[in-house]
């Protein structure tokens, strides 16, 4: 009696399909029709301008689409059509995927873009920093900090995800929502300063400071950790934690964060992504009053 070579169970001899699990046999495996493979996307002609202002300059050909967060458009040439909508094809899907994209802290609205003859089109983003254009294979997924999603090809996806650990959420600086851009395609995100790009390994680590994190590979385990000693805790000037990402995977990291550069323009302002420990108290201290 043969065995479905898919979930093991036994079937008759004259079985077409597996009674378990529905996989076809013989001459009905040999007529199934093959997986649909995703169609090639068109590469995309583009460059990156500038140094710390940057400005992401994307020449789109006949046929070729990409949307963007509302508002991040710097220029574009009369040929390049463009609209705002909600991404979706039911009231459902509109409504849901405006109410994600509110919980990561971006716009309710989409903006498309597609040339009916070649055009060109410059996207930048709110704040000094760099652009990073990500290449991502058809099923590839990497996680992003809120805010940083720029533009991308319209056949990537940009979703919302979550932290899987209460500690990283809580104390982590990104919070428990982050952002999830799916290939195939290109798109590109903005981030403060300059990036630093890490490769690890299986089981290597890196200690990150807190609210530096630009994004990760979904293979990346993130979590928490407290720096350790009283000391160092209180007057190291780094935070109460740090965040502790674990191979394999690649890591983007930003040199500067919109927190710091706020904490920089404004310094009576207290509070940021760093957690310090000895802020309040050292303020008390050095106040003459």
């Amino acid at each position: 009696m043969p065995f479905c070579t898919s979930c093991g169970a036994q079937a008759p001899g004259t079985a077409r399909f597996c009674i378990s699990c529905g996989t076809p046999f013989g001459a009905a495996a040999a007529g199934a029709p093959a997986p649909l493979a995703t169609p090639p996307v068109a590469p995309l002609d583009f460059t990156i301008h500038g140094d710390n202002l940057q400005v992401a300059r994307i020449r789109l050909q006949p046929g070729q689409e990409l949307y963007a967060e509302a508002g991040k458009m710097v220029y574009k040439q009369p040929v390049v059509e463009w609209e705002t909508r909600m991404s979706g094809e039911t009231l459902g899907d509109k409504v849901w995927g405006a109410l994600k994209r509110k919980l990561m802290g971006e716009s309710l609205f989409l903006t498309y873009f597609h040339a009916v003859t070649p055009g060109e089109v410059g996207f930048a983003g709110d704040y000094p920093g760099r652009i990073q254009a990500l290449s991502l294979a058809p099923g590839q997924s990497i996680l992003v900090q809120r805010d940083s999603f720029l533009c991308a090809q319209s056949s990537v996806t940009l979703n919302i995800a979550f932290t899987q650990r209460l500690g990283a959420g809580f104390l982590g600086g990104e919070g428990f929502i982050l952002e999830k851009l799916t290939g195939p395609g290109i798109a590109f995100i903005h981030a403060g300063g300059d990036h630093i790009e890490f490769t690890l390994a299986t089981g290597e680590g890196l200690q990150i400071d807190t609210g530096c994190i630009v994004a990760f590979e979904e293979t990346v385990d993130y979590d928490i950790q407290f720096v350790g000693g009283v000391k160092r805790a209180l007057f190291g000037g780094e935070g109460l934690f740090l965040a502790t990402l674990t191979g394999p995977g690649k890591v983007i990291v930003q040199s500067m964060t919109l927190e710091k550069m706020r904490r920089q323009l404004a310094p009576a302002r207290s509070g940021g992504d760093e957690h310090k420990g000895l802020d309040v108290i050292s303020g008390i201290l050095g106040n003459d009053d």
